[in-house]
């Protein structure tokens, strides 16, 4: 009986764990996640789709567990790893939601089950979307006259595509891109074109693999050219021939007197001394001593006595070594 017994034992443990060999058999990953491209800081979401009957499904990143999902609850250990589970066409669908994804998330993404050697991996791709700016801001252009207008992209990982929109009427465009030679994360695309009216210009960056862009938009204000050369010149010639005249005249009103220059040419000085004596060489008689009273300043150069009636002194003055003749009045 106890044989009989142990016999009937064993027969049931057996059935149990060829049941369960039988359900893990049936556990598989139908189809593992696929490679996705993200833009850093945005969410990341991949999808993992096994045949019912698993246990507990694992996700790991970059060879590191993240989160880890069971028939009843996802056990999540980081916030930015985060689960949601689907049904469909009798399969269950697991699917990882990567929150705020960084530049330090890219790399093997890994969906697996307990106790199975199988699993389905993708990749993650992350990009940056830098600055984008046109230095010059809006332009004021010459009509008919070629021009450039320069954008920079900088900081963006990898690097957009550049591209523009055109919004005035123009004769002639292009352009062309190329990267920043000291800055492998930057580029720059320089737009030629010869306007004949005023509007915008748009420069477009576009990230690779998503449908995104970054776009900045000027004015452009197209003025009338200035006259032709050679009446500019002729006025100019004009204005310069205009101002050496004046300058000339001012030069010779404006002259200094040379004080040193003396003249051979007699000439007749007044003076009222208190006493006007002449040189004892003179052949004529000595001038006696006449009393006079200073008269208030009239000028720079005469001098006047008092009443008629008083006795004036004048003499010729010539030049030195001559003979002064002095006349009495």
């Amino acid at each position: 009986m106890r044989d009989a017994g142990r016999c009937r034992g064993i027969l049931a443990a057996l059935v149990v764990l060829a049941g369960l060999a039988a359900c893990g058999s049936s556990n598989e990953i139908i189809e593992g996640p696929k490679n996705v491209t993200a833009l850093k800081g945005s969410e990341a979401r991949f999808n993992c789709t096994i045949s019912q009957g698993w246990k507990l499904i694992m996700w790991a990143l970059k060879g590191t567990v993240v989160l880890s999902v069971t028939p009843t609850e996802p056990i999540i250990t980081n916030d930015r790893f985060t689960a949601m589970s689907y049904e469909e066409g009798g399969n269950f669908i697991s699917e990882m939601i990567i929150h705020d994804v960084q530049l330090s998330d890219a790399g093997q993404i890994k969906c697996s089950l307990q106790n199975s050697d199988r699993d389905g991996s993708a990749f993650l791709s992350v990009q940056v979307m830098g600055r984008l700016f046109i230095p010059e801001g809006s332009l004021v252009v010459m009509e008919d006259k070629p021009c450039n207008v320069t954008c920079r992209a900088l900081g963006w990982t990898p690097l957009p595509r550049l591209s523009w929109e055109i919004g005035v009427p123009v004769s002639h465009s292009s352009y062309y891109s190329v990267r920043e030679p000291e800055d492998l994360q930057s580029a720059v695309s320089v737009l030629a074109l010869t306007p004949q009216g005023n509007g915008t210009v748009t420069c477009v960056a576009e990230m690779k693999r998503l449908h995104v862009h970054e776009s900045v938009t000027v004015n452009l204000t197209v003025v009338q050219p200035p006259l032709e050369s050679s009446y500019q010149s002729e006025i100019r010639k004009s204005a310069n021939m205009k101002t050496n005249k004046d300058t000339s005249g001012t030069k010779l009103k404006s002259g200094n007197e040379n004080y040193g220059y003396s003249s051979d040419e007699p000439r007749t000085t007044s003076v009222w001394p208190e006493t006007a004596s002449l040189p004892a060489k003179s052949s004529e008689s000595s001038v006696p001593e006449q009393r006079v009273s200073r008269q208030p300043y009239q000028g720079s150069d005469q001098h006047q006595l008092g009443p008629a009636s008083r006795p004036q002194v004048s003499f010729n003055v010539v030049s030195p070594k001559k003979v002064r003749n002095v006349t009495l009045v």
